[in-house]
C-alpha cells in the first residue's frame, strides 16, 4: 500500500502541473482578448478624434477670417471670397425635418402593422420589400427624383398646395409658388422615402422583442390593439425606437447625391419649402473638387465640421431624452 501511495505522488504532481498550464493558457487567452477588444474600442475614439482634428484644422482659416459671420451669413460668392453657411445649415435642417415628420409615423405604422395586424403570409413579402428600399443606392433615388418625381410634383402636388394654402396667413408663405418641381419639399420627400426603411425595420425588430405574455395579459384585460401598442409595446421598446429614429436622422442629415439632384442648389433662404435650396452635403459634393486652395476650400471643410457638430448635438439630445424617459418610466 505504501508503494502504491508513493507511486501516486508524481502522478498527482503531474496532474496539478497540467492543470496549472491549462489555467495559464486560459489566462493568457483572456488577457489577449481583453487587450484586443480594448484596442478596437480605443481605435474608434482615435478615429473620431482624428476626424474632428482634421476638420477643425482645415476649417480654421475660414473660421478665423469670417468669425461668427460664417454661421449667420447666407452669402456664398467664390469670386469675391465671401462665404456664409447659414443657407446650407437651414436647408439641411429643414429637409431632414420634413423627412422625419413623414418617415417616423409612416415607419412606425408599418412596423405596428407587420407585428400586430398583418396576416402571417404577408409579413415576409412586405418586410422584404421594406428592407429592399434600404438597399437602393442613393444615386438611383436622385435620378428617379429628378426625372420622375419632381415633374410629377410640379404638375400635381405643388399647384394643389399653392392653391390650398394661398388664402391662409403664414402658410401661404410656406407654400408660395411658382411650382418648380425641384426644391426643399421635393428633397424632404425623397429623404423620407430613403430613411423610411430604417425606421420601419428597426421598429419592427424591436417590437418583436416584446414578450408575448405581456401583450397577452393586456389583451386579457380587455385592451384594444392600439392600447396594447401604446401602453405595452412602445414603452418596452422606446430605447430601440429612439435608436432607429436617430439612425434615420443621421442618414437624412448626411445624404448627398439624392438631395443634390432634386433640391435645386440655390444658396439662399426662402420661407417657401417649394423653392430651391441647398444643404451642407450637397454644397460640398458639388464644389469641393473645383474649389481653389485658401478660403474657398477651407469654407467647405468648415461646412463639414458644422455637419459633424449638428450630428453630435442631435445624438447627444437623443441620449438625454432617452435617459429622461427611462427615469420617468422607473
Amino acid at each position: 500500500m505504501a508503494d502504491v501511495a508513493i507511486k501516486s505522488i508524481p502522478h498527482d504532481r503531474d496532474g496539478v502541473a497540467n492543470r496549472s498550464r491549462v489555467l495559464d493558457r486560459f489566462r493568457r487567452g483572456d488577457r489577449f482578448f481583453f487587450y484586443l477588444t480594448r484596442t478596437a474600442a480605443l481605435l474608434v475614439l482615435a478615429l473620431l478624434f482624428a476626424i474632428v482634428a482634421s476638420l477643425a484644422y482645415g476649417a480654421w482659416p475660414a473660421l478665423s477670417h469670417f468669425g461668427l459671420n460664417f454661421f449667420i451669413s447666407q452669402s456664398w460668392d467664390a469670386n469675391a471670397e465671401e462665404f456664409g453657411a447659414l443657407a446650407t445649415i437651414y436647408g439641411t435642417l429643414v429637409t431632414s425635418l420634413i423627412a422625419m415628420l413623414i418617415a417616423v409615423p409612416v415607419g412606425l405604422g408599418i412596423a405596428i402593422f407587420l407585428t400586430e395586424l398583418c396576416p402571417q403570409f404577408l409579413r415576409r413579402p412586405i418586410g422584404t420589400a421594406v428592407e429592399l428600399l434600404a438597399g437602393i443606392p442613393s444615386i438611383i433615388y436622385g435620378i428617379w427624383g429628378f426625372f420622375v418625381f419632381a415633374p410629377f410634383l410640379q404638375q400635381t402636388l405643388q399647384p394643389f398646395l399653392i392653391s390650398l394654402f394661398g388664402p391662409v396667413p403664414v402658410l401661404n408663405a410656406v407654400f408660395a409658388g411658382p411650382p418648380y418641381g425641384l426644391g426643399t419639399l421635393t428633397a424632404g420627400l425623397i429623404l423620407a422615402i430613403m430613411v423610411l426603411p430604417f425606421v420601419a425595420s428597426v421598429s419592427r425588430d424591436v417590437f418583436e422583442t416584446v414578450p408575448p405574455v405581456m401583450k397577452e395579459a393586456a389583451y386579457g384585460l380587455g385592451c384594444t390593439t392600439w392600447e396594447v401598442v401604446r401602453g405595452v409595446v412602445i414603452p418596452h421598446t422606446r430605447a430601440g425606437l429612439v435608436g432607429g429614429v436617430m439612425l434615420a436622422l443621421g442618414r437624412a442629415l448626411g445624404e448627398t447625391m439624392a438631395v443634390t439632384f432634386v433640391i435645386g442648389n440655390a444658396k439662399q433662404i426662402s420661407a417657401s419649402i417649394l423653392q430651391p435650396g441647398t444643404t451642407i452635403s450637397a454644397t460640398i459634393a458639388l464644389e469641393y473638387a473645383e474649389a481653389s486652395e485658401g478660403l474657398y476650400r477651407s469654407s467647405l471643410v468648415g461646412l463639414g465640421l458644422i455637419l459633424f457638430i449638428i450630428s453630435f448635438i442631435v445624438l447627444a439630445a437623443a441620449r438625454l431624452m432617452l435617459a429622461r424617459l427611462n427615469k420617468l418610466g422607473g
